[in-house]
């Protein structure tokens, strides 16, 4: 797959590409970023991509015209139909079935906004989707481009140690969308705090049965709303409804 990202500033990518274990998406080519900077685009001797608003008001507005010609190049250079993304707080929140869809596509061409924003006839017209990460404000749309090159990346097959491992993430339906449950390594005693005795009791089905109900726990707890979404899809058991009957007496 291929992203194109469309940005004033390509070097806030350059430690995503080569650090890490995303980096082996890269490497391995899993997944192919190109970067287009706009102002190549632009016309004058000062290489201007913004502008005053029309009707007044703070802030500059980035200009149709070098996102659209910076856009039409990389059309052209990948002669085909790669949907044309803007990361904005109107688009549709990210969550994690969005990031597997876009990690079985072809990819994509991400526009990274600046400034106030971009003149909205560059959107109409060329825009295809937009996305958020969630309700507040960033300098720009490359730490979102960021985030979702890396939630992408980390999925392409040989990219974790564990060829698995993704599978027990947080919201994954693997865990029918659940949070997910602490974690302990060495050493078994830090600094008085214990490790829990089933992790240690080599029962593998009471260990098992501990981490789900510490699934129930956290997410009924921090995220309610994704307890209410298992039980309508009818991922809760008994055994799971009986453990949150628990928590709530």
């Amino acid at each position: 797959m291929r992203f194109d990202v469309i940005t004033l500033f390509p070097e806030m990518f350059a430690p995503l590409l080569s650090s890490g274990i995303t980096r082996r998406a890269f490497e391995m080519g899993l997944v192919d970023v190109k970067m287009a900077n706009p102002r190549d685009f632009s016309l004058g001797n000062y290489r201007r991509i913004d502008d005053r608003p029309f009707g007044g008001g703070p802030g500059m507005v980035m200009m149709a015209e070098p996102l659209s010609q910076c856009l039409q190049s990389i059309r052209t250079e990948r002669n085909d139909a790669a949907p044309v993304v803007l990361f904005s707080p109107i688009g549709t929140p990210l969550n994690h079935a969005g990031v597997t869809r876009w990690a079985a596509s072809e990819g994509a061409i991400l526009v990274c906004g600046r400034y106030e924003g971009i003149d909205q006839r560059f959107i109409d017209t060329q825009v295809d989707e937009q996305i958020s990460l969630g309700d507040f404000v960033l300098s720009g749309g490359e730490i979102a481009a960021l985030a979702l090159l890396d939630a992408v990346a980390r999925l392409q097959p040989g990219v974790l140690n564990d060829e698995g491992s993704h599978q027990f993430d947080s919201f994954n339906p693997a865990l029918d969308g659940l949070l997910d449950c602490p974690h302990y390594t060495r050493p078994e005693d830090w600094d008085g705090h214990k490790v829990p005795d089933v992790l240690m009791s080599g029962h593998h089905q009471q260990i098992e049965r501990w981490r789900r109900e510490q699934r129930l726990r956290i997410t009924a707890e921090y995220r309610p709303d994704l307890i209410v979404q298992a039980r309508r899809a009818g991922h809760l058991s008994p055994q799971d409804e009986a453990c949150l009957a628990r928590q709530d007496g």
